[in-house]
C-alpha cells in the first residue's frame, strides 16, 4: 500500500510540474499541486479550509510548516507536489489551504 502511494505521488508530481511552473497565483498552484491530497484529506493531509485541522499546525509557526513541506512529512514527499516553489510560494499555499473557503 505504501509503495503504491509513493508511485501514485510520483506520477502526480511528474504530471503537475509543468502546470505548477506556469501557475501564477495560489489557487492555480493549489489546484496543480496541493489539491490532489489536501482537497480530500488523503493519507492524513489536513483538508483545505478546515480550520480545526489547520489550527494545531499553524500553532507551530509558518517557518516550521514550510520546513515540513520542504523535507516531506508522513505521506507527503519532499516539496509536496510543488518542487519548484519558493518559501514564499509555500507560505502562500499554506495560508490558502488554512483559510476557510
Amino acid at each position: 500500500m505504501k509503495t503504491a502511494m509513493i508511485r501514485i505521488l510520483g506520477v502526480l508530481t511528474f504530471l503537475s510540474l509543468a502546470q505548477v511552473a506556469q501557475a501564477a497565483d495560489a489557487p492555480a498552484k493549489y489546484a496543480a499541486s496541493c489539491g490532489a491530497c489536501h482537497a480530500y484529506g488523503v493519507a492524513g493531509a489536513p483538508k483545505t479550509g478546515d480550520a480545526d485541522q489547520w489550527e494545531p499546525r499553524l500553532a507551530k509557526g509558518m517557518d516550521a510548516l514550510v520546513a515540513s513541506v520542504k523535507k516531506g512529512l508522513n505521506a507527503m514527499p519532499p516539496g509536496g507536489l510543488c518542487n519548484g516553489c519558493s518559501d514564499e510560494e509555500y507560505k502562500e499555499l499554506i495560508t490558502y489551504m488554512a483559510t476557510p473557503q
